[in-house]
């Protein structure tokens, strides 16, 4: 009987363990603005020495321009991370513009480490997103709208519209991370094996190869 206790106890331990660092640490200070020239090698990016940080570390400008969505996909994003905006650093977070042109596509990916909050500036989106069970869920997004995408589930965004679509994300991560489905199968260096790839989508090699010369 103690034997059980000790096991379930230990079990309980390590459950709640993992639980608490599933996610990034809080801050162990008001902020630790970044300070991107620093040698030093961390889970994150150094602090800036507190004394030599002023309000202009808290401030990002630029979120107003619209991207060049003059490519294949008709989508542009810009991506602010602790790089071009060091105050958010250790917050946990990561902010993004996106643009799309009439029927421009944001293609499937997923970001590994972030749940995704997106908002419609203009016009209407179609998004969604697959769970591993494969279920889809979708919805047709207007101005105004909010729609949430789960972490590491696979998601899209696409413009139905014949208007320009502009949107704005924050990704509960300061390293979201993107896997894009179709990139990363088809533009992986080194390549995957043609015999994987055919069997994975009933393909035969030609087509696969045919793909793949597209990324």
């Amino acid at each position: 009987m103690a034997f059980s206790h000790i096991v379930r106890f230990t079990f309980l331990l390590v459950l709640s363990a993992s639980l608490v660092f599933a996610s990034e640490p809080s801050p162990l200070q008001d902020f630790c603005v970044a300070d991107n020239t620093s040698p030093v090698f961390v889970n994150g990016v150094a602090c800036k020495n507190p004394s030599l940080v002023t309000a202009d570390d808290f401030t990002f400008s630029g979120l107003d321009k619209p991207g060049n969505t003059s490519n294949q996909q008709g989508f542009a994003v810009n991506l602010v991370t602790v790089d071009q905006f060091p105050g958010l650093n250790t917050f946990g977070v990561t902010v993004e513009r996106l643009d799309f042109a009439p029927k421009g596509l944001n293609s499937p990916h997923s970001h590994p480490r972030a749940t995704e909050v997106l908002t419609v500036i203009n016009g209407s989106l179609y998004v969604g997103f697959i769970t591993t069970e494969n279920k889809l869920f979708s919805k047709v997004m207007n101005k105004g709208d909010v729609f949430v995408f789960p972490i590491g589930l696979v998601h899209f965004q696409y413009n139905i519209g014949d208007c320009d679509v502009e949107a704005f994300s924050v990704l509960s991560s300061q390293d979201p991370g993107v896997v894009r489905i179709a990139n990363s199968l088809f533009g992986a260096n080194p390549e995957i094996s043609d015999d994987i790839l055919s069997k994975a989508f009933m393909l035969d090699k030609k087509t696969v190869d045919y793909i793949r010369f597209q990324f």
